[in-house]
């Protein structure tokens, strides 16, 4: 009966990451197109809204120092879990209210910036927790890899979802609709975080311990003595960062490529993401349910890494070639080859914790993941622009050259990866003085 209860449990936890993709698909799926095109808004400033969820991430790190060593009602994961829900749901229901009202207003830049920064900060602290809560949960490498990707395939499904349901809701845009998909969004987002996150968290001695030991040294000292002194956590941020720039940094780069360099139509293009997001899902179960099991969670990352090098090159021979007809092949492919590295690296993000320092150690590797994210659009972008400007317009040099970039950034990442030995880390020594093995 414990084991039946432990698989509900475990299943009804994967409704914050649904809800949490839900919330992304309405912001960054929909709601950028409509500030853009219905509102009129400058694509840059757009741009710059939409950077600061991302710009904050370093929050995430005193977020977990906070949820590891500091109880809020006796907890110390599920009230930050809910307390993020309701962040995002304030987040989002600002946005899209400054946005509709605020229109043409010499304090909307100021207000739609407080308003993301409110929705960043609740992104970052909500997900930050729930990592941690998913490594205290489940104890493991097999069992946290399997873990790891199922929660990953369920935020997909949630932006999957999220995006299919908005389309049908807002198919014929006015401001009152978007103002009623936004305060349902923001009521699912608490109703299910909340449903997932009640009583989840482990309790007992051990973790009274842990709280004990995590509460003692203040943010800085941690910082300082344990988090930036580490070898290995030092090593192991940058390989999540350069391996976020090898294989997001042409994000938003593929279609345009296609349209440019290889003249598809607005149709084809537009289905890439579906191809990509196909391969993406694929490798994240095949992982999860044989592949790290088998090989270790590193091996499994490096294939991805070679993998995604892999399909670089072969963009750039395809635009030689021109055939067009290869394009979504590759694309799935790609896809595939990001999945199986995302699979490994959130493993190892997972298996890099500590029952002290799980909160800490995930905001460290959010950091990472989204300060890769960010610059990677951000260098990929201004490659292009700088690339085609200097190479007159050249749309193949340009794309290529980020591509190029990408498999240099992978090589990287794969290199430093053979380097590590996260079980010299000063955290894990800590953890054994509480713990003994």
């Amino acid at each position: 009966m414990k084991k039946v209860t432990r698989i509900l449990n475990n299943i009804r936890l994967a409704f914050f990451p649904i809800a949490y993709g839900l919330g992304g698909a309405l912001i960054g799926g929909t709601l950028n197109r409509i500030m853009i095109v219905e509102m009129e808004m400058p694509a840059s400033l757009v741009g710059l809204f939409f950077a600061v969820p991302l710009l904050v991430s370093p929050v995430r790190v005193w977020f977990g120092y906070r949820s590891d060593g500091f109880m809020l009602f006796g907890k110390r994961r599920e009230p930050y879990i809910i307390l993020g829900a309701v962040m995002i749901g304030l987040g989002i229901l600002s946005i899209v209210m400054l946005s509709i009202n605020l229109a043409g207003s010499a304090m909307l830049i100021i207000g739609l910036l407080v308003a993301f920064l409110i929705y960043g900060v609740g992104r970052n602290l909500g997900h930050n927790t729930f990592q941690a809560l998913v490594a205290d949960r489940f104890i493991g490498e097999a069992e946290r890899g399997r873990a790891a990707t199922f929660y990953e395939v369920a935020t997909l499904l949630g932006l999957i979802m999220g995006a299919g349901g908005l389309g049908k809701a807002l198919e014929n845009y006015d401001p009152a609709s978007l103002m009623q998909v936004a305060i349902g969004v923001a009521v699912m987002v608490f109703v299910l975080a909340t449903f997932a996150a009640i009583k989840q968290e482990p309790h007992g001695k051990d973790v009274d311990a842990a709280v004990e030991t995590a509460s003692k040294m203040p943010f800085k000292q941690v910082l300082q003595e344990v988090v930036l002194p580490d070898k290995q956590i030092r090593s192991f941020f940058v390989l999540v960062l350069f391996t976020f720039l090898g294989t997001l940094a042409q994000d938003v780069l593929l279609e345009p490529y296609g349209a440019l360099v290889l003249d598809m139509p607005v149709g084809d293009t537009t289905r890439l993401t579906m191809f990509w997001g196909i391969g993406v899902m694929l490798a994240m179960i095949l992982s999860g349910a044989i592949l790290i099991k088998w090989l270790g969670y590193m091996t499994v990352m490096r294939i991805g890494m070679v993998s995604s090098a892999l399909v670089f090159i072969a963009l750039i021979l395809l635009g030689l070639s021109g055939r067009a007809d290869a394009f979504k092949t590759i694309v799935f492919v790609m896809g595939f080859g990001t999945g199986l590295a995302g699979a490994g690296m959130l493993t190892g993000i997972i298996s890099f914790t500590t029952p002290i320092r799980a909160g800490m150690l995930m905001g460290v590797w959010g950091m990472a993941n989204m300060t890769g994210h960010a610059l990677g659009s951000l260098i990929g972008g201004g490659i292009v622009d700088i690339v085609r400007f200097w190479m007159g317009g050249s749309a193949f040099a340009a794309y290529s050259t980020v591509f190029g970039m990408e498999v240099i950034m992978l090589s990287i990442a794969f290199w430093i990866s053979t380097k590590l030995d996260l079980s010299a880390s000063n955290v894990n020594l800590e953890a054994e003085e509480v713990f003994p093995v």
